[in-house]
């Protein structure tokens, strides 16, 4: 292994308390999952079980893997770890349906005690409802991700390590809000939004590809980190900003863009079935 691989893999070490945390999750749902499978084995097959941990285990790998100590010294890397934040990990928590899930794998007197007079709130169910309408999802994913780019703020967030972490819990809310219109996990009860997904898709693809184009081809390093930082591979900071957009670009795009031609074809299903 060269030398500078194996600094990296020296320097890390995996975070004690996410990965404690992490493995809960994965216990708490899987228990629930068994749980309320016994009754509703058609809602909750075997993929959705796999769906849920394989997101917890994007998490990790994302923020948790050495993964993240490459993210600082690699923009290319970092753009990975966050297309992996808001990409993959939000629609493979929610196709796991993990509401009902989660709960049923708590001690049931911590769950009636304590969570169901919290979770019985009608201000909570309202908000909850007001942040997944698609026009406020939208527009906090976007808005999120765009924030989060600018210079300054990418800048704040890798000279801060705690920020940074603020940074990864706002790219990766912001992005279960996202997805949450388009996958609908049960028990929710909203009706689809129909044919307004599609430009929901293919507007925040529009944002993805603007940002990734900013980069691709502007002909300085938009982060002055990566020049008061040279990273250990001695790569040059442009084709490192480079090499960082056209993966957001590509497996960005393909992301967004896969999701509408599905749900094209639901959609026109649907008509067909109606009309016949």
């Amino acid at each position: 292994m060269p030398p500078e691989y194996r600094a990296i893999f020296e320097e890390w070490s995996p975070p004690l308390f996410l990965t404690t945390a992490l493995l809960l999750a994965v216990l708490l749902y899987t228990r629930g999952w068994y749980a309320i499978r016994q009754t509703r084995p058609a809602l909750f097959p075997t993929w959705r079980l796999v769906c849920f941990n394989l997101g917890i285990a994007t998490i990790w790998l994302a923020i948790a893997s050495p993964l993240d100590v490459f993210a600082d010294a690699l923009l290319s890397a970092h753009m990975v770890e966050h297309l992996l934040l808001m990409s993959f990990v939000p629609p493979l928590l929610l196709l796991g349906y993990p509401q009902v899930p989660l709960l049923r794998g708590l001690p049931h007197a911590l769950t009636v005690h304590l969570l169901a007079p919290f979770l019985r709130m009608k201000w909570l169910r309202t908000l909850g409802h007001f942040l997944t309408r698609p026009v406020v999802a939208w527009l906090a994913m976007n808005l999120t991700f765009l924030l989060w780019h600018i210079p300054a703020a990418y800048d704040f967030a890798l000279e801060h390590e705690h920020w940074h972490e603020f940074e990864h819990i706002c790219f990766l809310a912001s992005s279960i809000l996202f997805w949450w219109p388009l996958i609908r996990p049960w028990p929710t009860t909203a009706r689809y939004p129909g044919w307004i997904m599609l430009p929901y898709l293919v507007l925040a693809d529009i944002v993805n590809t603007a940002l990734s184009a900013f980069l691709a081809f502007c002909d300085r390093p938009v982060y002055t980190y990566y020049l008061e930082h040279p990273n250990p591979f001695h790569i040059d900071p442009i084709a490192d900003q480079r090499a960082g957009a056209v993966i957001m670009w590509v497996l960005g795009s393909l992301i967004f863009l896969v999701p509408a031609v599905f749900v094209t074809f639901r959609l026109l299903q649907q008509e067909k079935t109606r009309r016949s």
